[in-house]
């Protein structure tokens, strides 16, 4: 299994936000965009940008820093719980994203959906009328289901277009469901230092990725495997 060299130019940088490692909970990206919360130090996005190889939108979505638990994206457009603010919907459109804001009792939506531009997964209780106005909005076609047991399926993996890392207790039956609904290779793995929930320490699109401080050489070595990086 390769195993990743840091540094700081590297597109794969393991990393705190302000001495939390679960990245995840704080930052979105595609292959164009990386949304990510106010008030981090620029040593850390110079290093997030040599990762992810994108512009950066920085936010602080109704005076919170999780913006990756507010939010779900990928390259056609985004998805925002119906707590954040307009002026914020605002700052996503003047950097061509789609925008559709949500009304559903499961409104945190980074959590609760996990896409690529191909399709998605979604929590299994939010509404259909939902699911239509999102896949709307995001240009794909949303199945409802969980990973591990998990309805937070945003929580549970990470996707981009290359492939898909999710929860180690992943069931057969729910890792057919992810191939065939993402279309791309499905692989297990853990962050930090074994927790499962990859979507919580793992931010990537297909150039690279930002990792929780915590994540062994080995969990690493998994995503760049995982997702095909060169």
């Amino acid at each position: 299994m390769k195993q990743p060299r840091f540094n700081q130019q590297s597109r794969f940088q393991r990393l705190d936000f302000l001495e939390n490692p679960n990245v995840g909970v704080f930052c979105k990206t595609t292959d164009d965009a990386c949304i990510i919360r106010k008030a981090l130090p620029k040593k850390i996005l110079k290093r997030v940008s040599a990762a992810l190889q994108t512009k950066f939108i920085e936010l602080q979505m109704v005076d919170a820093t999780i913006v990756g638990s507010l939010l779900a994206c990928n390259n056609h457009g985004a998805v925002v719980s119906n707590i954040v603010r307009q002026k914020e919907i605002d700052v996503l459109k003047e950097h061509g994203f789609s925008v559709v804001s949500i009304e559903d009792k499961f409104n945190a939506v980074g959590n609760d959906i996990l896409v690529n531009d191909v399709g998605g997964l979604i929590h299994p209780r939010i509404k259909h009328k939902t699911i239509t106005l999102i896949e709307e909005a995001l240009n794909i076609s949303l199945q409802k289901g969980t990973i591990a047991g998990l309805e937070n399926v945003g929580m549970a993996a990470v996707a981009t277009n290359k492939g898909v890392l999710c929860h180690p207790k992943v069931t057969d039956e729910e890792k057919k469901v992810l191939e065939a609904v993402f279309q791309v290779p499905v692989m297990i793995g853990t962050v930090n230092h074994g927790v499962p929930l990859i979507g919580s320490g793992l931010v990537a699109n297909t150039k690279g990725a930002v990792v929780g401080s915590l994540t062994t050489g080995i969990e690493m070595g998994r995503i760049v495997e995982a997702l095909q990086f060169d």
